[in-house]
């Protein structure tokens, strides 16, 4: 393992439908209020607005807890406990220079690491070509997150597609909608930021959950995804740009006998941690015996 990565669930061989995962969506599950308030949030949103005008916030799925159980014929379901939190909840903790004593004092008032963290729940994706390569983004310099470095496609789920507005509230977010939105979120990243049509995308598959250490354990739901087209028209795809492609400056193709020992090469060092989960869940779920 990564020190940059772990793995906070691994799902069986292959990965999960989406009708086999469940949400259960709870003002519960929100992140626990700071100790002393939560006015250090808003003065850290604001020296980042001083710095970045161009940001904006936006409402987010947080991931509080992650169930896997076998339920008879039915056979694997995974239960996701979500609340809802913020990009800018996310910067004035995760990113927080006390993230890390959060962490701390999370564990001593609430038995949990994460209570005090937004943990927004993040997407991404395993996509591989027909003719057997796995896709790669290099990122741009101007992104708020892990600028310059190598990525799997992949973003978040979005409460506002669900229930327009500001301040989306538990109620009005199905469980079932919400799965649905987890799962074709990661489809829509994909046809954004590579520029591929929908019809070229399998179903995704959920290969699990990783967790990027150096964002204080934010999660990030992993997929595998198969396109239909080979390597040379997914590259002819992306080079005419897409609606986000100012997010990337670059793609890169890596054949998938190759993954299994990515760890080993030069590109490891350039990957940012989203990305090394991804291809550990790919490795140990998806990939196939070399």
């Amino acid at each position: 393992m990564d020190p940059e990565v772990s793995l906070l669930l691994q799902c069986p061989p292959t990965g999960l439908l989406e009708s086999q995962v469940l949400v259960e969506l709870s003002p519960a599950h929100d992140r626990r209020p700071l100790p002393g308030g939560d006015e250090a949030i808003a003065a850290a949103w604001e020296s980042r607005l001083q710095a970045q005008p161009w940001l904006f916030d936006a409402p987010k799925f947080r991931l509080h807890a992650a169930t896997l159980a076998t339920t008879g014929s039915l056979g694997p379901q995974l239960l996701l406990r979500l609340g809802l939190t913020s990009y800018r909840d996310f910067l004035g903790t995760n990113w927080a220079s006390s993230a890390a004593w959060l962490r701390q004092q999370g564990v001593t008032d609430w038995g949990d690491k994460q209570a005090y963290l937004a943990d927004p729940l993040g997407v991404g994706a395993a996509l591989v070509t027909a003719d057997g390569f796995l896709v790669l983004l290099r990122r741009s310099q101007q992104v708020a997150e892990a600028p310059g470095l190598v990525d799997v496609p992949g973003g978040h789920p979005e409460p506002q597609v669900l229930c327009p507005g500001d301040s989306p509230l538990h109620k009005d977010l199905p469980g079932e909608l919400v799965v649905h939105e987890l799962f074709s979120s990661v489809l829509q990243e994909i046809c954004d930021e590579v520029n591929l049509p929908l019809l070229t995308l399998s179903q995704p598959l959920l290969l699990g959950i990783a967790c990027n250490e150096t964002s204080a354990g934010r999660a990030s739901a992993e997929f595998y995804v198969q396109c239909s087209l080979t390597s040379e028209q997914v590259r002819k795809h992306y080079m005419s740009g897409g609606p986000e492609a100012h997010e990337s400056t670059g793609i890169i193709f890596v054949e998938t006998e190759r993954v299994q020992r990515l760890q080993e090469t030069e590109l490891w060092a350039e990957l940012c941690p989203s990305a090394k989960g991804a291809i550990f869940l790919y490795n140990l779920v998806h990939a196939s015996p070399t």
